[in-house]
């Protein structure tokens, strides 16, 4: 595999999502012994202190740390490295629950957190030489298809009744956790399993949204209600409302919109994360579009066969040169005039500073920071003057769809990883993710992957003061919101594609059409090299000749799919909104019923 493109400091994504940045801890090894001893008891009790609270009874936890010590036996005195990326929740990992397993088990553990294109040229370095370079590694599930394709990561669903029975949490309840899909592949095999969540979502000032005047203002002009918009038109509307009929609120100047285009690597996941699909891109299916994916690419049976129109993709069609061009539009008449030379890191404090209306590319890994008492967006009781809510879709959108992207750091095991190694990371890997740890970690991060700990009551007494994350991750709506999935066939080969070729049409350098045309190409052009490689094998990309645009047109109607789609006479429908309490209450206010894991 080619190298990804190495990123360093301010240029990768989640670096900029950390609360602060930390080394990683090396504990000392505590040697335990079955059964378990009053000194290992009494650790076990230090530790259960520190995990709360927890879905589990502090008995229960107990039980879950007693089978940990008694599992890692074998592997006792062994150092065994792990590596993230870096943000807040697996800062905590590596300052308190690797300290905690090496105490609990004796296996001495190293939690690395590195820059995010770090942890994926480690990782590719690994897969490219077979040279154990980490025994365990907490990377994004937007690299399914390349695990799946390249044949070299455990498929872990096989591993937890094979391999690795013996060193499998029976409390771990895979059925639990919420993403559980974006880690599957086309052989229905699980090979990531989520270790941390969080989503890209709307972002407003529900102070100005409930303002009566305002309302009253919007209502007159636009002809219905300001609220929560459902489509992109309503986004406009409210952009163009804020920026430029408000204009000032309290002596400042405001704008009615944010966003970021400076040609820069951080440029690429800002449409990477699901921008295309949110404009209707793609075809329907959760987690992603089938055969189309939100990044254009349609898959038939397991196998890329193109991602260009000629080819039945649709990076280059019209939804997809409609999302850019909206971006632009957008950026340049509603965003501060200094949105346009930002990177994703710049842009991010900006919300916080209380001059923008609205964003609809926001992720709630912002949560924690964006909830500081005495920032301009907080009320002095510690209550948000803004909220989150589902995101806004385009007019190529249709009902099924997915609606925006998901960040899923995801547990993953390597078959260059010695054996013994495996299951001494398997099983650090798992506590870091167990119910006995996981609603402390989540309280810590916000970034949820179990089910039980959304619903956990401790969360029902924050929510207030979140601004709408609890809300959103126990809605029906959660669900459209989901990682690159399995059509993507080499993340890393690809995704580095998106900036190069969208940065043109932000610099203006190429018009969306042409930048989208290029891009489409250029991924056709690798897929092209992976077919004739051989390497990825019976899944591997085998490209469709080139057809015209309207033969795929006619074939998407014929098949009674979506993509790709014909140009839309109106590309703006009428504004549609919704009001964000009467949203918040239509939702269920109990979980699910879902199957309890074997």
């Amino acid at each position: 595999m080619r190298q990804f493109r190495r990123r360093k400091g301010p240029l990768t994504k989640n670096s900029f999502l950390t609360m602060s940045s930390a080394a990683a801890i090396v504990a000392v090894s505590f040697a335990v012994s079955a059964p378990v001893r009053a000194a290992d008891d009494a650790a076990i009790q230090k530790w259960i202190a520190e995990f709360q609270p927890s879905t589990l009874s502090k008995d229960e936890q107990k039980k879950e740390l007693e089978w940990f010590a008694k599992a890692a036996e074998p592997f006792k005195g062994m150092e065994i490295n792990v590596v993230s990326e870096t943000i807040a929740t697996h800062e905590y990992e590596s300052q308190t629950l690797a300290k905690a397993f090496s105490e609990l088990t004796g296996i001495k553990l190293k939690h690395d957190i590195i820059q995010e294109g770090d942890v994926v040229e480690k990782l590719q370095t690994q897969m490219q030489s077979g040279k154990n370079v980490y025994d365990g590694w907490i990377n994004d599930s937007d690299l399914i298809g390349t695990h799946f394709r390249y044949g070299q990561t455990i498929a872990l669903s096989d591993y937890m009744t094979g391999e690795g029975k013996d060193v499998t949490d029976p409390q771990l309840d895979v059925n639990d956790f919420i993403g559980k899909s974006f880690g599957t592949a086309p052989d229905g095999k699980l090979y990531q399993l989520p270790d941390q969540q969080f989503a890209n979502l709307y972002w407003f000032r529900y102070d100005w949204f409930t303002n009566p005047d305002y309302k009253a203002k919007f209502k007159a002009k636009y002809g219905y209600e300001l609220g929560v918009p459902v489509n992109w038109s309503a986004y406009e509307d409210i952009a163009e409302f804020f920026t430029n009929d408000i204009k000032e609120i309290n002596g400042v100047k405001v704008y009615g919109h944010m966003d970021y285009g400076k040609k820069d690597p951080s440029l690429g996941w800002r449409f990477t994360d699901a921008w295309l699909s949110m404009a209707g891109n793609g075809d329907k299916g959760i987690p992603n579009g089938l055969p189309v994916d939100e990044w254009g690419i349609r898959m038939e049976g397991c196998r890329p066969v193109g991602s260009s129109v000629e080819r039945g993709g649709d990076t280059n069609g019209p939804a997809a040169v409609y999302s850019i061009t909206k971006y632009l539009e957008w950026m340049k008449k509603y965003a501060p005039p200094q949105a346009q030379g930002m990177t994703f890191s710049e842009s991010g404090p900006v919300p916080a500073q209380g001059n923008i209306a609205q964003q609809m590319f926001w992720y709630t890994a912002f949560t924690a920071d964006m909830v500081k008492p005495g920032i301009a967006v907080m009320n002095a009781d510690g209550t948000p003057k803004w909220r989150m809510a589902p995101s806004p879709h385009g007019s190529y959108w249709k009902e099924g769809m997915k609606l925006g992207y998901q960040d899923a750091g995801s547990l993953t095991l390597l078959k260059s990883t010695p054996a013994d190694r495996r299951k001494a990371a398997w099983l650090y890997l798992q506590f870091i993710v167990s119910k006995t740890v996981s609603l402390k970690k989540s309280h810590v991060g916000l970034t949820f992957i179990r089910e039980s700990d959304i619903w956990d009551k401790s969360f029902t007494e924050r929510a207030p003061k979140l601004g709408g994350l609890i809300e959103f991750y126990r809605s029906p709506a959660r669900v459209q919101w989901t990682p690159t999935g399995n059509n993507v066939p080499d993340y890393p080969k690809l995704a580095q594609l998106w900036w190069q070729n969208i940065g043109d049409a932000s610099s203006g350098a190429k018009t969306p059409q042409a930048a989208m045309d290029a891009l489409a190409a250029a991924q056709d052009s690798v897929m092209e090299r992976l077919e004739k490689s051989g390497v990825q094998g019976a899944c591997g990309p085998k490209l469709h000749k080139k057809e015209t645009a309207e033969y795929w047109y006619a074939k998407a109607q014929k098949d009674g799919t979506i993509a790709p789609q014909r140009k839309l006479a109106n590309e703006k429908p009428k504004g549609e909104t919704v009001d964000y309490d009467t949203l918040i209450k239509s939702w269920p206010a109990s979980p699910p019923k879902r199957a309890e894991a074997k």
